[in-house]
């Protein structure tokens, strides 16, 4: 065995995980995204998409990839910079600036890539990049990646972020870059504040509205919209792989700094351009978006329907208040044990552990969608109901 090899093979958890039948990954679906899925032969309520609107299973959406599909092929073998720019994809760069209120809007292949190529390039050595503690890995990425200078500040901590920023040397560049939904346990960024604290420091903000599009504001357009603060903000980033049922994402913002990117994002540059179904897809679900605010109604009736039901059965659910509600069991293999246990039951729930959180954070992750019934949500209820109390988790 050569010593890479030797090397990597002391990492054993998973071996462990799958010894004790507790592994909770890579669970092989046989169908489509819906409500309910089907795994091994059996249907599961699922309650681990991310797909807040429901359109993953629209026909309308289905039928707009396919026929780009057919009109386009499968794919455009190069990146938006040289040969892999269609017209289906500058028409929806146009859509999305509308939609989120900006001058211009960039497709990159992934929500990812967007975060990677933007943090990562659009300052400087001398510059800064102040970020939450809690952010997507995705924006850690990019600023290890940046060579400016990085400041970490407390989870949602206005103290701790204006501290950062009075580290900064007045006359440079200071990107605060926050999520506006955070992933993990659901809460919501205080954007009116970093945007008074941005004033006062003359930063700028880049918000990734990954978990907020399809859930706040008006249409569906995210935390931005739904404080008011739009114009407050620089760059807004968005993904498709969520609300807007495809893969992809993008960055809405002033010309001058797409400009920019354009010509220095590397994710951007060296990456194939997202598929003509993919593109398509977005578009489709974008309109049924604006044109159809009951799915988003309908997305909080189910949100607060589930959040007064754990409550009122005890579960610890932090400070959500979105439509991930992260479900606090603060130990890594009972975490483990108890998702198996909840796929037992039918019910398709997210572990999350060490090192995502922290190792006494670790919880199950319960997202809704708009298309869930209340009778899906309160079986759902009902099954973790029985799972954790069998584990003294709850009275």
């Amino acid at each position: 065995m050569k010593l890479l090899q030797q090397k990597l093979a002391s990492y054993t958890e998973p071996q462990k995980a799958k010894a004790a039948g507790i592994y909770p990954y890579f669970r092989a679906i046989s169908s489509e995204q819906d409500t309910e899925v089907i795994i091994n032969g059996k249907k599961v309520l699922m309650f681990g998409s991310n797909c807040y609107s429901g359109l993953v299973t629209d026909p309308r959406v289905r039928d707009a990839a396919i026929k780009a599909t057919e009109k386009y092929g499968t794919g455009l073998a190069g990146s938006p910079f040289l040969n892999g720019t269609l017209d289906i994809h500058k028409d929806l760069e146009q859509k999305l600036a509308a939609y989120e209120g900006k001058e211009d809007a960039m497709i990159y292949s992934t929500g990812f890539e967007v975060n990677l190529g933007v943090v990562s390039c659009l300052t400087g050595r001398e510059d800064y990049i102040l970020w939450d503690e809690q952010d997507h890995a995705s924006i850690i990425e990019g600023r290890r990646l940046s060579f400016s200078q990085s400041l970490k500040y407390k989870h949602n901590d206005m103290a701790s972020l204006e501290a950062q920023l009075q580290k900064c040397n007045p006359d440079k560049v200071k990107l605060i870059v926050t999520d506006g939904v955070f992933s993990m346990e659901g809460d919501v960024c205080k954007l009116p504040d970093i945007v008074e604290l941005a004033r006062k420091y003359d930063a700028s903000i880049m918000v990734d509205e990954a978990h907020g599009i399809g859930v706040f504001g008006n249409g569906g357009r995210g935390v931005c919209d739904h404080f008011g603060l739009t114009d407050e903000v620089d760059l807004i980033m968005g993904t498709f792989s969520k609300s807007f049922a495809s893969l992809g994402g993008f960055i809405a913002t002033d010309e001058v700094i797409t400009n920019y990117l354009r010509h220095h994002s590397r994710s951007y540059i060296f990456t194939a351009s997202i598929t003509p179904a993919a593109t398509a897809a977005v578009s489709a679900a974008l309109d049924i978006m604006i044109a159809e605010p009951e799915r988003q109604e309908k997305l909080w009736e189910n949100t607060h329907y589930a959040l007064e039901g754990f409550r009122q059965m005890g579960c610890e659910i932090g400070h959500t208040e979105t439509p991930i509600i992260p479900l606090f069991i603060r130990d890594n293999n009972l975490t483990f044990l108890i998702t198996r246990e909840l796929l037992d039951e039918g019910i398709f729930v997210n572990p999350v552990v060490s090192p995502a959180v922290a190792p006494n954070d670790t919880l199950i992750r319960f997202s809704l969608m708009a298309t869930h019934t209340r009778e899906q949500v309160s079986t759902a209820l009902e099954k973790i109901q029985k799972v954790f109390r069998s584990h003294n988790l709850i009275p």
